[in-house]
């Protein structure tokens, strides 16, 4: 999972992936660090086209005020450029995975 920290390499990630999930979180936040390994291997086993990104907000707190984050954690699902899903604070990773299914189909399995 590759961490960022700048606005433009985020904006940068989301115009160019088809499909990228973005987990902010914070170095303090206990809830984050416990899903984080566990959604970057679900996703890595469910949906292994997506790829997956992690700020942390603690270090980056302009960047996650830009994106309107203000409570830790919270899950951004993009397809196409734009944000499909957004979980925050209180949230089920196996009800995000099973959101996630249908535009992952559409944009990834449609093709085949």
């Amino acid at each position: 999972m590759k961490t960022l920290t700048d606005l433009n390499e985020l904006d940068q990630m989301i115009a160019e992936q088809p499909g990228l999930v973005v987990l902010f979180g914070g170095e303090h936040c206990g809830v984050c660090q416990v899903i984080k390994p566990k959604l970057e291997t679900m996703l890595a086993e469910r949906y292994p086209r997506l790829q997956i990104v992690y700020i942390d907000c603690q270090q980056s707190q302009t960047l996650c005020a830009q994106k309107s984050v203000f409570s830790l954690p919270v899950v951004q699902v993009y397809f196409d450029r734009q944000r499909f899903i957004e979980k925050a604070r209180s949230f089920s990773l196996q009800a995000l995975l099973d959101e996630i299914e249908r535009p992952y189909d559409l944009l990834f399995n449609a093709a085949e």
